[in-house]
């Protein structure tokens, strides 16, 4: 036996040190030397970590991650990453002045609970009334605005389709395209059309008192002017669009054609209907005018009169109808413009066709026209303008549904076409239209007879229908124009079952209209009179005198008439039509009643002043009942305190101002006169004084609504 093999088995086996010394790896000679593993030799020689190379990387990390390209932040530099469901960082400055309704600031990206329904912030776009200017350039296609008129009767007859999952959302361009955009021209558009339609429809009417005066032979032609209109929305108007429309939008859908086919039997059928009603009404005309108003009937001169007019005007209903027709058809191919553009048509015909008038027999004040010496001639050439102006504003609309390829073919098909299925969906429209045409009737029937009974120059008919035109103007400019931007908002939170979010939307129509509904009331209320003697001076002073106290009499139910406006589209948004008929019917009524006790307890110098009183009260009474309701279907909360606290701080700011101003402008018509010099000096002294006064108490109480209005005019001016 040799001594290494010994010694080497005795520690290899044993594993213990020799006696005396440390121990021995397994393998190790004497002198505690590993010789080298043939298997792992040279296995880590490239590795850089027991190199210590600090610029060597690890190869799959340089695979995944180009640090040449994206270097790490230097030393004391990383951010800590900012915690989720976290509102966005305040505003650094204060908010722009120029700019009103500013849009709210972007959501973060991620996860947020801020966000407006739910919507990615990538995606979502606030638009604002300031927007319907600023972005009114902008193009691409509308979207079906029709929808929720028919979503009840999807389903109808046909097997369920199974819903297919939507794509995602693409992001939203940087600048223009888009369905907002689209819209936002349209309703730029038809905003301009509905403006410049109401301002020339103001100048017709001045032109016509001009003309006639304002006394029983301007509420003659008013009557038969009047009398159409009414026909045609008791019989054809109230269910046309709630009924046909929806069909016709859901034909165009649907059927392989396009909808054409259905758009021509309706065409045609609305053509026959309308043509039978106008046969009857031109027959009927003595009983309808008697029906109107009794105390025109009873008058041998005016009853002629007033029939000779509306047998000219009635044919005006076929016209009215196609004209609708034609323009929905248009509607429902994208196309809004012509449906607000061509009424102007018809506004500038009458003007001219007054204006012919006046120049060969003189203005009412000059001439002393009256039932009894307004020659044939005249009459004629009036009752041809009339309908001329309807009849150019219908054909106007031919080129517009050419253009989109559309061609009227009559088909009498109606049978099975499915165009009287859904009738019921009518039934709350046609008594809604009704309940509101009764109470005119009634309002009607009282004004000619207190006008009559009075004797004097504007206390009838023609003077409550002017007075109510230039009070109307404000609400249908500013709170149209504001629930325009709102009401597609609030419909799509009444869609996805956010009370929360349609009472906020509310709450901000009834707050930014009511920044300029309510001093314009109170100038009403302060300047109505000089407002009056200057735009009606062409009727006498007397009949502008009293114009103007009617137009003092409507101003404040200007507030509740817009609060009304507001609150049904609450309503609306969720597709209830039940409860504004029901709203409207005690509208009415309200009306009805207080005018009728006008009639009997006071002067008939001044009954016609009170009805226009008693009309601001009936909206009042109404806004009472539809806020009840509103705020109950939205569990409770109408957001009332903050609504009311804005009002009455309006009020108060109003009402010095109101004081002030229309102190100044009697005093100026006192001492200058009611002529148009005067008229003009008392306006526009008075309504200065008033709206400084009344910028100045709103700045100064802090309404914030004011100070929006304040800096989106001086955007608008450029400073």
């Amino acid at each position: 036996m040799n001594a290494p093999y010994d010694g080497d088995r005795g520690q290899g086996a044993g594993g213990a040190a020799s006696p005396g010394g440390p121990p021995v790896p397994p393998g190790a000679g004497r002198d505690g030397s590993v010789p080298p593993d043939p298997y792992l030799q040279h296995a880590y020689d490239d590795d850089p970590y027991r190199a210590q190379d600090l610029t060597a990387q690890d190869p799959v990390d340089e695979a995944l991650y180009d640090r040449a390209a994206h270097p790490p932040p230097p030393p004391g530099t990383y951010q800590e990453p900012a915690p989720l469901y976290q509102q966005p960082p305040p505003a650094p400055h204060a908010p722009d002045p120029r700019i009103w309704a500013q849009t709210p600031p972007p959501e973060p990206a991620g996860p947020s609970r801020h966000l407006p329904y739910g919507d990615r912030p990538a995606t979502t776009q606030f638009v604002g009334v300031d927007d319907l200017v600023t972005r009114a350039s902008d193009d691409r296609q509308e979207p079906d605005a029709f929808a929720h008129l028919f979503r009840d009767q999807e389903g109808s007859g046909k097997p369920p389709v199974p819903t297919q999952p939507e794509p995602a959302p693409a992001p939203a361009p940087a600048k223009g395209g888009g369905k907002v955009s689209g819209l936002l021209k349209s309703s730029a558009v038809m905003a301009a059309g509905t403006l410049v339609s109401r301002l020339t429809g103001f100048v017709r009417s001045l032109v016509i008192t001009a003309a006639l005066g304002a006394a029983m032979l301007g509420d003659s032609f008013t009557i038969a002017y009047t009398l159409p209109t009414m026909i045609y929305i008791l019989t054809v108007g109230g269910g046309l669009n709630s009924v046909f429309v929806p069909q016709l939008v859901r034909a165009m859908k649907d059927d392989e054609d396009g909808g054409e086919a259905f758009a021509n039997r309706l065409l045609t059928l609305v053509m026959v209907a309308l043509a039978a009603i106008v046969a009857i009404a031109v027959f009927a005309a003595p009983a309808l005018i008697h029906m109107l108003s009794p105390t025109i009937a009873n008058d041998v001169a005016a009853n002629s009169v007033a029939v000779t007019f509306a047998r000219y005007c009635l044919p005006t209903i076929f016209f009215m109808g196609v004209h609708v027709v034609m323009g929905q058809i248009l509607n429902a191919r994208g196309k809004f413009g012509a449906m607000m553009w061509t009424p102007v048509l018809n506004n500038i015909v009458m003007i001219i066709t007054f204006g012919l008038f006046i120049w060969v027999y003189g203005t009412s004040a000059e001439s002393q026209m009256g039932v009894d010496t307004i020659p044939p001639e005249g009459v004629r050439l009036l009752g041809m303008g009339t309908l001329l102006g309807l009849v150019v504003q219908s054909l106007a609309m031919i080129p517009y549904l050419r253009e989109t390829g559309f061609r009227f073919r009559p088909r009498f098909d109606w049978k099975g076409q499915g165009l009287g299925k859904t009738i019921k969906l009518a039934k709350w429209t046609v008594l809604f239209v009704l309940a509101n045409q009764a109470g005119v009737l009634v309002v009607t029937q009282l004004s000619t007879a207190a006008g009559a009974a009075s004797g004097q120059d504007g206390t009838g008919f023609l003077a409550y229908s002017n007075a109510q035109l230039i009070w109307g103007m404000p609400q249908a400019i500013i709170t149209v124009s504001v629930m325009a931007a709102l009401l597609p908002r609030i419909s799509r939170a009444a869609h996805d079952n956010d009370p929360g979010a349609v009472r906020d939307d509310i709450s901000q129509g009834l707050r930014n209209s009511a920044v300029a509904i309510v001093p314009v009331a109170f100038t009403f209320l302060a300047l109505g009179l000089p407002m009056c003697t200057l735009l009606y001076a062409s009727s006498g002073t007397e009949a502008a005198r009293s114009m103007g106290f009617i137009l003092m009499a409507f101003a404040l139910g200007l507030i509740p008439y817009s609060v009304q406006y507001v609150v049904l589209r609450g309503f609306y948004a969720y597709e209830d039509t039940r409860t504004p008929f029901y709203n409207t019917v005690i509208v009415a009524a309200v009306n009805a009643a207080a005018s009728a006790l006008c009639y009997v307890v006071l002067p008939a110098r001044w009954a016609v002043v009170g009805m226009a009183f008693a009309y601001g009260l009936a909206y009042a009474v109404g806004v009472g009942v539809a806020w009840r309701r509103l705020r109950n279907r939205l569990g409770g909360d109408l957001d009332g305190a903050h609504i009311v606290r804005t009002y009455a701080r309006l009020c108060m700011a109003a009402l010095p101002a109101a004081l002030v101003g229309g102190a100044v402008g009697f005093g100026i018509l006192e001492l200058v006169g009611t002529g148009a010099l005067g008229s003009l000096a008392a306006l526009i002294c008075g309504g200065l004084l008033l709206l400084g006064i009344f910028f100045v108490a709103a700045k100064k109480m802090r309404i914030e609504e004011v100070n929006g209005l304040v800096g989106m005019v001086r955007g608008r001016l450029g400073r």
